[in-house]
């Protein structure tokens, strides 16, 4: 399992007793979907599922709150701050199929900033989890509410699901974009400003 440091920083270390448990079960799945586990491509894929998916997971030992806590400060600046196009990468707990896309995340602080790179890492500490777009969006714009306590986040997410495009419906361009707004960015027209800000190219 990835282990933590600081709440926060990871690395690459899988608990032995897990990996191993989760190795067996791939084994057998292999097994039954038809697959001789014992070919040589095919003998060292149980394991190398096993690390996969507990990295593509690993933000349930991340604590996204104690992320942006760690890079508060005060500042007396009230105009609206973005972050766009966070790359998301996720996996739909309905298939277990990723899903993929950008976020963009903005707030206009009442007192306090966090520093740029942690936003990112916020969005990063709850995709890597069995997710839905919906509430990923609403997560993200809820920790940032919380620590920062600004006067408003607004947080969009556009992304691609291959559950729609490898199975299913099989749409392969279709994009799914999911929004959550608080405070000042109910009203339409910081929310239009927003908008316009992660729709254009500044020059």
């Amino acid at each position: 399992m990835i282990k933590e440091m600081k709440s926060y920083e990871k690395i690459e270390q899988y608990d032995t007793e897990i990996t191993g448990f989760l190795a067996d079960n791939y084994r057998v799945i292999i097994e039954n979907l038809g697959e001789d586990v014992n070919r040589e491509g095919l003998e060292k894929t149980p394991e190398r599922v096993a690390k996969a998916m507990q990295y593509l997971t690993h933000g349930y030992g991340l604590d996204p709150l104690e992320i942006l806590k760690s890079a508060m400060f005060t500042e007396d600046h009230k105009q609206m701050i973005v972050v766009k196009d966070i790359e998301v990468y996720s996996m739909c707990e309905h298939h277990m199929l990723p899903f993929f896309g950008k976020a963009h995340v903005a707030y206009i602080p009442n007192g306090k900033i966090v520093g740029l790179s942690k936003i990112p890492r916020v969005v990063d500490a709850f995709a890597r989890r069995m997710q839905v777009q919906e509430r990923l969006t609403d997560q993200i714009k809820n920790c940032i509410q919380e620590a920062l306590n600004p006067l408003g986040v607004a947080v969009v997410i556009e992304a691609q699901h291959m559950c729609m495009q490898m199975r299913g419906i099989q749409k392969q361009n279709s994009v799914t974009t999911t929004s959550s707004f608080t405070g000042a960015f109910e009203k339409d027209k910081t929310r239009k400003e927003f908008i316009s800000l992660v729709s254009n190219k500044l020059s």
